[in-house]
């Protein structure tokens, strides 16, 4: 079994949440799970709101979201948790904003977003709710950025991305955020027989995935354009560690070189050196094991890990590969338990969560890659 600075990889494995979903918005807040909307069998987007209790394995139902929602971001704000954006009942964006007030167990709602939007990308600092980008009802990608003050409850605008996008991964490092266009789309692929309704959200401008990387500077409130990714792909995964960036597999789209080439799933492993600021495109032998969209990526010790997702097979995959950071290389982790793509996805400590998801369809699976102590 691979080990990651002395500890174990290790699957835990929680009670199942009693309502399956995919797309939930999930937070983690003093020692509590939250799984909030999110969208159900029917493949609409749900009001239901549940949490985990890590210290006794049970489920609690919370009151219900004001605003049944799908794919929005969350923020913990000390003993609140602010929800934002998602698409709707109609799959179109919202721009209600909501806190549930966990020692009250209720919900407020809060100062509207300026604009509907899903797929908006969020970060706190210090207390400060950025939110960048997302998609409006016309379908267009926004460039808009926006600061929540809880103090005033009210949204300020800050200078826009220089790319507009939405469902971007998004990176707080230092006092700059980092913005890597990223597909977190509803993927389909693999899933053709499943009567289950997909609501398009994804990490795109237009059509076709962003391949900008752009930051923000929180004191200068000025932006720096990056070099672009080396190569378009979506349904990737994003994570950072040690000072880099990295951007895993995804579904490569066809080029000018290869135009009519259909999208096909790639082990692609591409870094950017936050030091040097250059992106490094890791030769073949370094590329993933498995070729894998739509899953599952974070940091834990020194590997960057890479969960399930859509490959080449039928049906999800639910191989676990880390890449270790000391000896530069792919090895082979614990499968998932329970095979799955669409998981969100939530670090908290030494664990990586993949929550719901779908597996033949939306799923109840909540279970947790971890690290342990090596016996």
């Amino acid at each position: 079994m691979a080990t990651g600075g002395g500890r174990a990889f290790a699957w835990q494995v929680f009670p199942p949440m009693p309502t399956c979903r995919v797309y939930g918005t999930v937070a983690f807040q003093d020692g509590h799970l939250l799984v909030l909307g999110g969208c159900g069998r029917a493949g609409l987007p749900l009001d239901t709101a549940e949490t985990l209790d890590m210290a006794s394995h049970t489920w609690v139902a919370l009151a219900p979201l004001p605003t049944a929602r799908a794919g929005a971001a969350a923020v913990v704000l000390g003993k609140q948790v602010l929800v934002v954006g998602g698409v709707d009942e109609g799959q179109s964006p919202v721009a209600a904003v909501e806190a549930f007030l966990a020692d009250e167990g209720r919900w407020e709602r809060r100062a509207t977003l300026p604009q509907a939007a899903m797929g908006v990308a969020t970060v706190e600092r210090d207390g400060m709710v950025y939110a960048l980008g997302g998609m409006g009802p016309d379908t267009a990608p926004q460039a808009q950025v926006r600061v929540y003050e809880p103090r005033r409850d009210c949204w300020l605008s800050l200078p826009s991305m220089p790319t507009p996008c939405y469902g971007a991964s998004t990176f707080l490092h230092g006092n700059k955020i980092y913005v890597l266009g990223k597909d977190l789309g509803m993927c389909q692929s693999g899933l053709k027989s499943r009567s289950f309704k997909f609501i398009p959200i994804g990490g795109r401008q237009g059509k076709l995935p962003v391949t900008a990387f752009e930051a923000f500077d929180l004191e200068a409130r000025t932006w720096t354009r990056h070099p672009s990714l080396p190569s378009r792909r979506a349904f990737a995964g994003c994570a950072m560690a040690e000072g880099s960036v990295f951007s895993l597999g995804g579904l490569q789209q066809p080029g000018p070189h290869n135009f009519y080439s259909r999208p096909h799933f790639v082990n692609t492993v591409e870094m950017f050196d936050l030091e040097h600021g250059s992106w490094t495109k890791l030769p073949r032998s370094l590329r993933m094991r498995d070729k894998r969209a739509d899953f599952v990526v974070g940091s834990l010790g020194d590997h960057v890990v890479a969960i399930g997702g859509l490959g080449n097979q039928p049906c999800p995959l639910g191989s676990v590969e880390g890449f270790s950071l000391a000896r530069r290389r792919w090895e082979a982790l614990p499968a998932m338990p329970t095979a799955r793509c669409s998981c969100s996805s939530l670090q908290a400590g030494p664990r990586l969560f993949a929550i719901g998801g779908v597996a033949q369809g939306p799923s109840q699976a909540v279970e947790a890659l971890c690290l342990r102590d090596g016996v």
